[in-house]
C-alpha cells in the first residue's frame, strides 16, 4: 500500500460515516480537520485538549458578535469557523489514536452549547438598545428550538448510524442505559461525571418524549430481537428510507444556521437569524419527524407481522 492511499484509508477511518456527513464537512471541515488531527498527534495534544482550545476559540467569537463593528465580527467569524474545526479534529484525533474518554464525551457534548450560549447573549445585549426586553424574549424562544432541532437532528442521525454500523459506530443511546452509566458514578470523586450523565439523562429522555413512534419500533426490536440486532433485510429497508432524511439531521446541526448567522451579520441585522430559527429551521425540525415518525410506524408493523407469520 503506497503513502497516499494510506492516508486516504486513515482519513476514512476518522469519519464516523459518509452517509452522515454534510457537504461542506466532506469538502472542508472533515479533510482540514483531518490534518489537524495528524499535527495534534504529532506534538502529543489529547483530544481532550484540542476541545478544550476549541471552545475558547468559540466563546472568543461569541463575544465579538456583540460589536457593531463589521471587521470585529468578521473575526468572529473566522474565529468560529477555527473552533469548529477543532470540533472535528478532536473527534478524528480520538478515532485515530483510540483515545476515547469520559471527560471527552462530555466535553464535546457541551462545547457547540457553550459557543451558541455566547452567541445568543451577545446578540441579544448588542441589540438591546433597539429592541429592549423583546430581544431577550425573541432569543430565549429561538434557543430553545435551536436546542431542539440540535437535539432532535443529532438523535436521528445516530440512529442511523446504529442501524448502519451497530452500537460501535454509533453513539446512540437509551435513556436507560445512560441511567446504567450514571449509576456507576458516586457524589465523591467522580461528582463531575456523575452530574453531566444526570443531565444527560434528562436530555436522553427529551429525545424519546419527542419520537414516541421510535420508542415504540425500539420495544418492538427489544421484544423480539432482545440483542437488538434486527434481521439484514429489516435493517436495510430501515437504512433505505432513513438516507434521504439524513440530509435534514445535518441541516439541523452547524453548517446552516451558520451560514445564515454570519450572512445576519454580515448585514448588520442579526435578528434575522432569530426569526430564521424559528420558522424555517422549526418547519424542518417538524418535517423530518413527520416522516420518521412514518418510517418507524412502518418498521414496527413490519417486525409484528414478521413474527406472527412465524407462530
Amino acid at each position: 500500500m503506497n503513502t497516499a492511499q494510506k492516508e486516504s484509508n486513515d482519513f476514512e477511518r476518522s469519519l464516523k460515516s459518509r452517509e452522515t456527513e454534510e457537504p461542506i464537512d466532506m469538502w472542508f471541515y472533515r479533510p482540514v480537520g483531518y490534518q489537524m488531527a495528524r499535527m495534534f498527534n504529532l506534538i502529543g495534544f489529547t483530544p481532550n485538549a484540542v476541545t478544550w482550545i476549541g471552545i475558547v476559540l468559540g466563546v472568543m467569537a461569541g463575544v465579538c458578535f456583540y460589536f457593531h463593528d463589521l471587521y470585529i465580527n468578521l473575526l468572529g467569524m473566522f474565529l468560529l469557523v477555527w473552533a469548529n474545526l477543532h470540533d472535528s479534529a478532536d473527534g478524528q484525533l480520538a478515532r485515530m489514536t483510540g483515545i476515547k474518554t469520559t471527560l471527552g464525551r462530555l466535553l464535546d457534548g457541551l462545547c457547540g452549547d457553550i459557543w451558541f450560549i455566547v452567541i445568543y447573549t451577545a446578540i441579544a445585549i448588542r441589540l438591546t438598545p433597539e429592541w429592549g426586553i423583546y430581544i431577550y424574549l425573541l432569543g430565549a424562544a429561538a434557543g430553545y428550538f435551536h436546542a431542539k432541532q440540535a437535539s432532535m437532528g443529532d438523535y436521528y442521525r445516530n440512529l442511523h448510524l446504529y442501524f448502519l454500523k451497530g452500537e460501535g459506530g454509533s453513539e446512540f443511546e437509551t435513556s436507560a442505559q445512560v441511567k446504567e452509566t450514571y449509576n456507576t458514578y458516586t457524589f465523591g470523586r467522580t461528582l463531575i461525571y456523575k452530574l453531566f450523565f444526570f443531565f444527560y439523562h434528562t436530555y436522553t429522555k427529551g429525545q424519546e418524549n419527542w419520537s414516541p413512534a421510535l420508542q415504540t419500533m425500539l420495544a418492538a426490536m427489544k421484544k423480539y430481537y432482545p440483542s437488538r440486532q434486527l434481521p439484514t433485510a429489516l435493517r436495510n429497508e430501515f437504512l433505505s428510507q432513513s438516507r434521504p432524511l439524513v440530509k435534514y439531521t445535518n441541516i439541523l446541526s452547524f453548517n446552516i444556521r451558520v451560514i445564515v448567522l454570519f450572512i445576519t451579520l454580515l448585514f448588520g441585522m442579526p435578528w434575522i437569524y432569530f426569526v430564521f430559527e424559528l420558522t424555517v429551521m422549526n418547519f424542518i425540525l417538524i418535517y423530518m419527524l413527520y416522516k420518521y415518525r412514518l418510517i418507524c410506524n412502518r418498521l414496527t408493523r413490519r417486525i409484528e407481522d414478521d413474527k406472527n407469520a412465524e407462530i
